[in-house]
């Protein structure tokens, strides 16, 4: 492509398509590919902060404020040699969640089945469970690493933003003795929640252990306990302190400087990444696309992620 907007081989105008970061469009992943697709779901819930199934649209939109060049992780473009595509989003209704997601399950299990990695968007917190299904039919031994401010494994009854992955346990879904929660903090709706979490099984290192510990010594352990196994990243943006991502369904002050979610997410290079997730981005919250605009440089590094990930067990890295 030409500066001018013109394309070189065809020399005829280039047009965007609306998609992530202006990657191709396509109807199905290919093997290697990292797949983007939209998860425009919310129950519905929230008495006040419904929003999240417009998540995937302005994700897209405030794309065209990103760059794909990380040097931190990688000084090379994920997209080259249509290593990523845009899928669009699955066609869902919020609030009903049995069919919703069967169809977000369906379309996440056929990009793994084509040995692609989704790298999905939403959607409030629940949607992640259904990737997990997917994933889980083809990876018995899957692990999850979920940064959020909140652990989602309250002791509910069924399916709410609440109980993801307390859900997710029941289905044995995971390898919740190698999983991980970090950064749970903030006011809580319920005692005994982060005791509960451990209870099921749970690796618990809640906001303030990372800031005690650091981001490296977490990485470490992380890596420790997952070296080796396929892993699934989900990445709520509430992690971040509302300050810097205004635009989420539960905004939970005390939350670290974008600077140190980098930086967290820098330590995981090298992990075996099979899926990501980014959900509660919410755009009828957001205050000038702040959060929407985040949530497209946290997938630019989950792509840089899976790539490095990928060429580590190819022997490449």
């Amino acid at each position: 492509m030409t500066s001018d907007g013109f394309d070189t081989s065809t020399k005829r105008p280039r047009l965007r398509m609306g998609t992530f970061l202006q990657v191709p469009p396509a109807t199905q992943a290919k093997a290697g590919q990292i797949a983007i697709l939209g998860l425009p779901f919310d129950c519905g819930t929230n008495p006040t902060r419904i929003g999240s199934r417009q998540g995937p649209a302005a994700f897209r939109a405030m794309s065209s404020e990103i760059r794909p060049y990380y040097p931190p992780l990688a000084d090379s473009d994920p997209r080259t040699g249509n290593r990523v595509v845009d899928l669009g989003d699955v066609d869902v209704t919020s609030s009903d969640i049995a069919p919703s997601f069967q169809s977000m399950e369906r379309a996440v299990l056929d990009i793994v089945e084509a040995d692609a990695v989704p790298l999905c968007v939403g959607g409030d917190g629940t949607v992640t469970l259904a990737v997990l299904r997917a994933l889980a039919k083809k990876f018995s031994d899957l692990t999850l690493i979920h940064v959020d401010a909140h652990t989602d494994s309250y002791p509910w009854e069924g399916l709410n933003t609440g109980t993801t992955f307390a859900r997710a346990a029941d289905e044995k879904l995971i390898d919740v003795r190698r999983s991980f929660h970090i950064g749970a903090r903030g006011t809580l709706p319920i005692a005994g929640a982060y005791e509960h979490t451990r209870s099921i099984g749970f690796q618990l290192i809640t906001g303030e252990e990372v800031r005690r510990q650091g981001v490296a010594e977490i990485a470490a352990r992380v890596h420790s306990s997952l070296a080796g196994r396929p892993v699934h990243l989900s990445f709520d943006m509430d992690y971040f302190d509302p300050s810097a991502a205004p635009g989420v369904a539960t905004p939970t002050w005390g939350g670290p400087p974008v600077s140190e979610a980098f930086d967290l997410l820098h330590g995981l290079a090298g992990l075996n990444i099979v899926g990501v997730d980014i959900n509660t981005l919410s755009p009828p919250h957001d205050i000038a696309g702040m959060a929407a605009l985040l949530a497209g440089h946290v997938a630019v590094i989950a792509m840089h992620l899976v790539q490095l990930g990928q060429a580590k067990r190819s022997g490449q890295a």
